[in-house]
């Protein structure tokens, strides 16, 4: 037992298990392109063309490591290098010289170089594993670029050319009904802006901090709104009518973002109405009397129309591939509808692009089915034969069904009443 070992032993079992760690994944790796390489002979065996070899596979990998599809896609990039390119930073990892993110670090700094380049890069980084010793995260990232710009100053200032391509702008939670908006920008633009917000919070006195009034500048530069004019809250909050106007302690729940305290959704929903610059509205929908799920509608069209698309998107949230936290930017028929797949709440799935995409190679199969509460439940099959479940969460818990379907009511009449 942990309380029979003195301090001493204490740290070194911490130390030994930190090996393993890293031991775990080096093998992780090492499985990963194995079953890269068997699945791309079967596939070539059964005639498959070249370009669609693999597809899917990174899907399958998240899946088997409990992982988001995005994320799969790295772990299959990064087994790809170490075990074909980077064979003394593999080597480093698997001996616990290097925790599984410093090794990211390096295959990242690697990207842009040849495989020659990167071969002499991974050599004198992780040759000698005693140079690694007491390296930190900065350190590690450091060398690699600079031996990565010395290898070949064009690659490094070619992937900085194509890098503001990448920018973009991204949204998630933070605890007590906060959220991180997180904005990737080209160096210059990124210091301007905050600059800007730096600025403007150096010539405010009017109490607020320094970071409230940058937070509330961005805000107001960006929607136009005073930062004091309650947020529009038509479709973005789902609550019950018992919680909005009978005290109800039942939470409230923001699509794509999660639960919030029903005293939150009630202030959202009363400060957007009550000024009078705002708009707030409810829509009320049919919810399964006790496990709270909607109830089905179908259409005989074959994409969703837009209302059945977004009572999907309500209520699944988020992507219903497991382990996938990415917006829903899909909705997808789980039994394909060239197969007879119904144009149906029981049938369809909010996913990401990338996964409704994936789940397209060959070998996978989705599908759908409904608990005797209503509850919708996805199960997904990869081409080994695994499962992997996924069931839309409530849409606010167990509660009795709404009164009316279908209507949009001004939310400032029903506070009035």
């Amino acid at each position: 037992m942990c309380e029979d070992l003195s301090e001493a032993a204490l740290v070194e079992r911490i130390a030994a298990l930190e090996v393993s760690k890293s031991a775990a994944a080096a093998e992780q790796a090492e499985l990963t392109m194995a079953l890269d390489a068997a699945r791309r002979a079967r596939e070539a065996a059964a005639g498959v063309p070249a370009s669609q070899r693999g597809k899917g596979l990174a899907s399958e990998v998240a899946l088997a490591r409990k992982d988001s599809p995005n994320r799969g896609g790295r772990h299959l990039g990064f087994a790809r290098a170490l075990v074909y390119e980077m064979p003394h930073t593999l080597a480093a990892l698997k001996a616990g010289a290097l925790s599984e993110w410093r090794a990211t670090l390096i295959v990242r700094e690697s990207a842009c170089l040849s495989v020659e380049d990167r071969a002499r890069l991974d050599e004198r980084m992780c040759a000698d594993q005693n140079a690694l010793e007491g390296k930190g995260d900065k350190r590690i990232e450091a060398d690699a670029k600079a031996i990565a710009y010395r290898l070949d100053p064009q690659a490094i200032v070619d992937r900085a050319v194509r890098a503001p391509a990448q920018r973009s702008v991204w949204i998630r939670p933070a605890p007590d009904a906060m959220t991180y908006v997180t904005a990737l920008l080209p160096m210059p633009q990124g210091v301007a802006v905050y600059a800007a917000l730096r600025r403007t919070a150096d010539t405010c006195g009017d109490g607020r901090g320094r970071g409230q009034v940058m937070a509330d500048t961005l805000v107001e530069r960006i929607t136009g709104r005073p930062a004091d004019v309650a947020v529009p809250v038509a479709v973005e909050l789902v609550i019950t009518d018992e919680t909005l106007l009978g005290g109800d302690p039942t939470p409230g729940r923001i699509p794509g973002y999660g639960p919030i305290p029903a005293a939150v959704a009630c202030r959202l929903a009363a400060d957007a109405a009550a000024d009078a610059r705002s708009k707030a509205t409810v829509r009320r929908l049919y919810r399964h009397p006790t496990s709270g799920a909607l109830v089905a509608m179908e259409s005989r069209a074959r994409r969703f129309p837009a209302g059945m698309a977004r009572f999907i998107a309500v209520r699944d949230d988020t992507c219903r591939t497991p382990y996938c936290d990415a917006p829903i930017r899909h909705t997808d028929h789980a039994t394909p509808h060239a197969a007879g797949g119904a144009t149906s709440l029981r049938n369809g799935l909010g996913e990401c692009e990338a996964c409704n995409y994936a789940k397209e190679a060959p070998g996978w199969r989705v599908r759908t089915f409904c608990d005797h509460q209503g509850r919708h439940t996805a199960e997904f099959t990869t081409p080994t034969g695994a499962t992997h479940h996924s069931t839309a969460p409530p849409l606010l818990g167990d509660l009795v069904p709404l009164k009316a379907s279908g209507i949009e009511i001004h939310l400032s009449d029903l506070l009035a009443a």
